[in-house]
């Protein structure tokens, strides 16, 4: 969720009256940092899965198992206050086996390992068991004889449907922090005041509430068009029905984005360089692994046309108002803004990169210059100007007067509120955490196994991509288009994604000396539409695949076969997923709805089919349940053991797919 400053929330606007000093100072400190920093070197990879250095949030789910209903248990403050204990009481250097946050719901809970994970290649042996234990850790403090359990959903189904709760709690159009016709205040996190300030004041600086509206699934029975009736739910002056679109399911607070899970990996670069140069080479992969990991078809109990959670998270905080929209004329704000302050980035950072940015960058030229005159280079200028068109939307008082050169909670305030596919995170003031950048748009698995799959393969793709030096730049309008293309139902299967060609690094200058038209041509002519499946697993005379390329790093290195078992288990699930051989999450959700007896066709998931889905999803997650269709038959680190004789076998295949030509510059 990003930077949790304790201390006394201002108002919007209290907040807005500052917003200038907040911005000001936020960009002398980050220059502070850079110059302090940007040196730095030696640096060595540390990764985790998510957005401190590692995470995996967990949603808390209470069944009726009399009455066949399930509900999001509303527990989760909690949870964290026994669950922080130890962390708390801990004298300096003590190890812990765990981290516990608050997150933006009270439902959620998030846990970290107490250290990230390290360079060596047997770290892959322990993330799997150390996503288990930190879901055990939840469990016991939940009475699994009254139906409790922690689940790893990306979105529950029937949130916002009356009654999603428990305890029951009623939505309050009229009052409260996002005045939602379905989202109860209740089910924010209120033990932390960030997460209803920020709810309250991107409300009251957008003028009006959030509006999402994501396209539903026409099924046979499906209303043409489905239109609601909102004011059942209190839309007495008709503004929330004057925001649905016909054919779309509605949805209106922050919390229906926010209270998605996501599996973010974080990995700490050398130095500054090798940061920037990760941060462009992994944006182009951001939409094929959020098409590849799709987990969420259901919103508001309504199956919805896209498999993804990302442009409902994006609608649930875009705090634009009409003149940013470019609805008005500029007059009392100075910007037009093309996305919300949730979405894909808009630049490349490295040198390779900037051939690539054929989107026009907004930013502000005060503070640009700014950066420049104190040593910052364009790219890296541009960037930080641009993050700073924004307002803080959450600002505590005790944290106005700072000392630029030592702190930097004003730059933090407006970069963790702009959510953003990647991240490029500088190192905190006086830490030994080096240079980072941040991969955001995976969609968290129901099971342990999944997530450390997907963990595992991002990290192994930024060690192939720096060991073998490989070029997975295309311009950054076509990977905004992915991005779209990634959400749409069955994406994996139906879509076909640009995609580099050749990922050989290959001089550019002649065509750096070309008019522009020719240069267009030029960038144009390096990439190509492809399936995820041949993206994933590779084409026969074309391009190599990142399975393979990864399969080739792990025979350039001396692997254990007990490491080896594992990462090949994963590769294998992920290979499956890509050439559709397994259904993702969205896809075995969607065919489980699909065939329940009580669906009537009509786009609809009741309590009934949602009781009997989570029942399902609770005994894969726990191991009790096999499942071919999403699974295949995989042994575990958690759940069995695979065979040392295949491992090795498979360690010395002959990828013939791939040559030292086509992975090395």
């Amino acid at each position: 969720m990003g930077l949790l400053t304790e201390g006394s929330p201002l108002s919007w606007a209290e907040t807005e009256s500052k917003a200038e000093h907040v911005r000001k100072h936020g960009i002398q400190q980050f220059i502070h940092l850079y110059n302090k920093l940007k040196d730095r070197q030696n640096d060595y990879l540390k990764w985790g899965d998510e957005h401190g250095l590692s995470n995996v949030e967990y949603s808390l789910v209470k069944f009726d198992h009399e009455n066949r209903t399930a509900h999001l248990l509303l527990e989760a403050p909690r949870c964290i206050e026994t669950l922080q204990i130890d962390e708390l009481n801990a004298k300096q250097d003590t190890k812990l086996e765990a981290l516990w946050r608050p997150e933006y719901a009270s439902y959620m809970v998030e846990g970290t390992p107490g250290e990230p994970y390290g360079a060596l290649t047997a770290c892959f042996n322990v993330v799997e068991s150390s996503m288990k234990s930190r879901r055990e850790a939840v469990s016991r403090l939940l009475d699994s004889e009254t139906g409790e359990i922690a689940l790893s959903l990306t979105a529950f189904p029937r949130i916002g449907c009356v009654n999603f709760t428990y305890p029951h709690c009623r939505a309050t159009p009229q009052s409260g922090p996002s005045r939602s016709l379905f989202f109860p205040t209740e089910a924010i996190n209120m033990s932390h005041p960030r997460f209803q300030t920020l709810t309250r004041n991107i409300r009251e600086r957008r003028g009006k509430k959030v509006a999402i509206n994501i396209p539903i699934f026409k099924d046979k029975n499906t209303p043409s068009p489905f239109v609601e009736d909102l004011s059942v739910y209190g839309d007495t002056d008709g503004s929330s029905a004057s925001a649905a679109k016909p054919d779309h399911i509605y949805m209106d607070a922050m919390g229906f984005g926010m209270g998605c899970s996501c599996l973010q990996m974080t990995f700490q670069a050398c130095n500054i360089n090798e940061a920037r140069f990760l941060y462009d080479q992994l944006t182009p992969l951001c939409p094929i692994l959020l098409a590849l990991s799709a987990a969420s078809p259901v919103y508001r109990g309504y199956l919805a046309d896209v498999d993804c959670r990302w442009n409902v998270i994006a609608s649930s905080v875009d705090d634009r108002t009409d003149e940013e929209y470019g609805l008005k004329p500029l007059k009392q704000n100075r910007f037009r803004i093309t996305k919300s302050r949730y979405d894909s980035i808009d630049s490349y950072l490295s040198p390779c990169g900037d051939r690539y940015n054929d989107v026009e960058l907004t930013y502000n030229i005060d503070y640009y210059n700014d950066l420049r005159s104190a040593g910052v280079d364009h790219l890296l200028a541009q960037h930080v100007a641009h993050l700073f068109i924004r307002d803080p939307i959450s600002l505590f008082s005790e944290k106005l007067n700072l000392n630029d050169e030592i702190d930097t909670d004003h730059f933090e305030n407006i970069q963790s509120t702009n959510w953003q596919t990647m991240r490029f995170k500088p190192p905190p003031p006086d830490s030994p955490i080096g240079w980072r950048v941040e991969f955001r748009p995976t969609e968290v698995q129901l099971t342990d196994f999944e997530n450390a799959a997907y963990a595992t393969f991002i990290v192994l793709l930024t060690r192939v991509i720096l060991s073998f030096n490989l070029n997975f730049l295309i311009p950054i309008s076509k990977v905004e288009e992915n991005m779209q293309k990634a959400q749409r139902r069955d994406a994996v299967k139906q879509e076909r994604f640009y995609f580099r060609k050749d990922v050989q690094f290959k001089s550019m200058r002649n065509c750096d000396l070309l008019s522009n038209e020719e240069k267009i041509k030029c960038i144009h002519s390096t990439y190509r539409e492809m399936s995820i499946n041949e993206i994933i697993n590779g084409q026969e005379n074309g391009f190599p695949g990142l399975i393979p390329l990864i399969r080739r790093y792990l025979n350039d290195l001396e692997v254990d076969v007990d490491t080896l078992c594992t990462i090949l288990q994963y590769l294998k699930l992920i290979s499956q997923r890509a050439s559709g051989e397994l259904m993702t999450t969205a896809g075995w959700i969607r065919d489980f709805i699909g065939n329940h007896p009580e669906y009537k066709h009509d786009s609809t998931v009741s309590d009934r089919v949602q009781y009997d889905l989570l029942t399902c999803c609770a005994k894969v997650t726990e191991g009790r349940l096999v499942c071919p269709k999403l699974l295949g038959k995989f042994a575990t680190k958690t759940n069995g053991e695979v065979s040392q004789a295949v491992a090795k076998a498979e360690h010395t295949i002959n990828n013939k797919s791939i040559t030292a030509d086509a992975t090395r510059p």
